[in-house]
């Protein structure tokens, strides 16, 4: 019962019904296929973050602590910046070295 309920295609009344995970053989592959969807998230995020630090930099009105806060949230985020890029490319790099993907680019 284990098997069917796993399985990858049912046939229910004729009807084929393929699974979520056709072409999915390895881990490489699920990785391949989850990039692009956590580097979109962690762009997102990135640029709220940096509207956060921006919006809260020009409400600060000079006060020390609200610009020392404001300030390293928007150091945060470019660092943040740079290591999402240089994570997509680390990632592409591993994947064109063990020719997993589709290459680094």
């Amino acid at each position: 019962m284990k098997g069917h309920l796993l399985a990858q295609t049912v046939n229910i009344g004729g009807t084929q019904i393929q699974g979520p995970l056709q072409g999915i053989n390895t881990l490489a592959d699920v990785v391949n296929t989850m990039l692009p969807l956590i580097f979109s998230i962690a762009g997102v995020l990135l640029f709220l973050i940096l509207v956060w630090g921006g919006a809260d930099y020009m409400t600060s009105r000079g006060t020390p602590e609200k610009v020392k806060s404001a300030q390293a949230k928007l150091t945060t985020a470019l660092i943040g910046f740079f290591l999402l890029i240089l994570s997509y490319f680390a990632a592409k790099l591993i994947s064109y070295i063990f020719n997993t993907g589709q290459g680094i680019l």
